[in-house]
Parts: C-alpha cells; sequence; structure tokens
C-alpha cells in the first residue's frame, strides 16, 4: 500500500471558471492529473486531497467533478478547503459520494497502518494582513483540528504511521510555530499535506522537516499535476 497527495484540483465540470486564467500550465489540467494518477495508483493505495477540490457551489453541481475522480484508482481521502462552497451537510456528502472516498470532518479513518485526520485550517499569526476576525476562525480552526486529532488518537496503535491533512499553511511564510504545528507535535504526528499555495509568488519547498515532522506542499500546479509520493 503506497500513499500520494494532490490538492487544489479546482474542478469545473459544471461551473464556467477554467483555470488556464493563471497561466497555461493550467491547460487540461485535469487529464494531466489523470494520466499521471494512473500510471502509479494501484487499487490499494490511499491518495490524500487536502482540499480545493472543486468550483461547484451546490454538492449536486460537485458530483460532476466527483465522478470525474471516482474512476480513478485508489482510496480517496479528503478535507475541506476553502473554496469547497458546495460543502454543506458531511452526512449528505457521505451518503452520495461512492466507497473510494472518505470524508474527513472533526473525525479521522484508518486505513492499513495509516491513521489519517485533518481539517480546513486557516490564516496564522504573522501572516499579511492577519486580524481580530482572523484570530477568530484560527482558534475556532484549532479547535477543529484537535478533534479531528483526538479521533486519530484513538485509532493509533503501536507502528501506525499518523498523517494530518490540512488546506492552508500551518503556518506564516516564516514557518513560525503557530496552535497548528503545536498541535501537530504534541499528538505525534509523523507527516503533514497541506495545498492553498499556488503562482510563482508563493513559498515553493515541496518538503522540509521541522521539530521531526515532514511537511509536503501539494498544490496541483506546483506539482506540475503530478501525484507527490508520501509513503
Amino acid at each position: 500500500m503506497k500513499v500520494f497527495a494532490i490538492s487544489d484540483l479546482h474542478l469545473s465540470a459544471k461551473v464556467d471558471k477554467p483555470m488556464n486564467i493563471f497561466g497555461g500550465n493550467w491547460d487540461n489540467h485535469l487529464e494531466k492529473i489523470k494520466e499521471d494518477w494512473q500510471n502509479k495508483v494501484s487499487d490499494d493505495d490511499i491518495i490524500l486531497m487536502s482540499g480545493d477540490f472543486s468550483w461547484a457551489m451546490t454538492l449536486d453541481d460537485a458530483m460532476f467533478d466527483f465522478n470525474s475522480i471516482s474512476e480513478l484508482k485508489g482510496k480517496k481521502v479528503m478535507i475541506r478547503g476553502n473554496h469547497d462552497y458546495w460543502w454543506s451537510s458531511i452526512s449528505r456528502i457521505r451518503e452520495i459520494t461512492d466507497n473510494n472516498f472518505y470524508i474527513i470532518q472533526n473525525d479521522s479513518i484508518k486505513i492499513g497502518d495509516y491513521v489519517i485526520c485533518g481539517s480546513r485550517g486557516w490564516l496564522t499569526p504573522g501572516s499579511t494582513d492577519f486580524d481580530s476576525q482572523d484570530e477568530k476562525i484560527y482558534l475556532r480552526e484549532i479547535e477543529r483540528l484537535r478533534l479531528s486529532l483526538k479521533s486519530a488518537q484513538k485509532l493509533k496503535v503501536d507502528g501506525d504511521k499518523l498523517i494530518c491533512m490540512i488546506h492552508y499553511p500551518p503556518f506564516n511564510a516564516r514557518r513560525e510555530a503557530s496552535g497548528f504545528t503545536e498541535l501537530f507535535e504534541s499528538f505525534n504526528v509523523d507527516k503533514v499535506i497541506y495545498g492553498h499555495l499556488h503562482g510563482k509568488e508563493s513559498r515553493t519547498d515541496l518538503f522540509f522537516t521541522k521539530n521531526g515532522i515532514g511537511y509536503f506542499l501539494t498544490s496541483c500546479d506546483k506539482l506540475d499535476f503530478k501525484l507527490a509520493s508520501i509513503y
């Protein structure tokens, strides 16, 4: 069993919002992702998707994007991103997505020897324009992440690997400690998967280690629309 990751697909089967307005590298980006995916992934493998899956505004419209991914191999594990406006009732999402999708919200799952949890996250203190409203959301998101990590703690046994997904980078541009990174460390997370960052102006390190935890940036354009290998 292998573990891969990719995020920020920004699919738009039912929404007229082509991503190539952000650059020609986005032309036919879904086809690029699918080709690499099918060349790498087996049915038993795990693919982590840390948010901004679809531009759809409703779950019914998002299902067209789910359908385009459901045909691909592997077990897909997903958290919410800041642009996933279609994400409303978690029970309904789980009800109408097929058995190859695992949707995480304030909880966790175990697949083989991997325990996976996560939450959307938010901007962290020290980020540009971080204000009092951001502070409120940031503190709320810390508690949501804590719920997910506590759930994962109950599932984890000796020998398991704990992977946490978060949509926003869990630190500011200087990679200073935050409430998110403190939780990762206190719960002994092995690897963190995040996205949200796009374009040349954002930090481009795809992997680094901080205090013993491996951090992976998996925004699809940063990966040249290929899956990142995590395990």
